[in-house]
Order: C-alpha cells, then sequence, then structure tokens
C-alpha cells in the first residue's frame, strides 16, 4: 500500500510542473546595464478574417555579463521576476550579429 502512494505523488509532482516558456527573437537595444530588449515575433491568424498577422513582443532580458550586441540572435526563457519589467534570460545564443 505505501507503493502505490509513493507512486501517485510522483505523478502528482510531475503533473504540478510547469514548463518554461522558450522564445526566440532578434536583439534590438543594449543601452541598459544587464538587460537587453529581445523582439519576439509571433504569427497568429486573425479570428475573423483568417490572414496570418506578425506580431512583435519586446522582452526584457536578463544579461549578466553584457555580451549581448543589437542584431544578435538568441534564445530566451521565462524566469521569476528579475525587476519590473524583466520576467527573461538568456538560453542560448543562436546567432551573431555581422
Amino acid at each position: 500500500m505505501s507503493d502505490a502512494s509513493e507512486t501517485s505523488t510522483s505523478t502528482d509532482e510531475a503533473k504540478r510542473e510547469n514548463p518554461r516558456k522558450v522564445r526566440e527573437g532578434l536583439v534590438t537595444s543594449n543601452g541598459m546595464e544587464k538587460t537587453a530588449v529581445v523582439a519576439s515575433v509571433d504569427r497568429v491568424r486573425h479570428r475573423r478574417y483568417a490572414k496570418t498577422m506578425q506580431r512583435t513582443t519586446k522582452l526584457y532580458v536578463h544579461d549578466e555579463e553584457n555580451t549581448l550586441n543589437v542584431g544578435d540572435r538568441v534564445r530566451i526563457v521565462e524566469t521569476r521576476p528579475l525587476s519590473k519589467k524583466k520576467r527573461w534570460r538568456i538560453l542560448e545564443i543562436l546567432e551573431r550579429a555581422k
């Protein structure tokens, strides 16, 4: 009986685990200390006209070493709030600006 309760506990923890959002985007600004602005483009279909539109979202990203430059393509991941607007951190740099 104790074995059954242990397995149900582990499955409950797996259900509660919420995977973090991952986005790709282009660095548009790095003027702040340890922060960069990344423009993330999402393609969505219009509800009424069914036309595909592009929506751009500005995301504030934590950049500990100030390594990002404008034009870099990066992958970012959601994290706990680091400041008023900053809720993302760098996962990897996909491509450097030329």
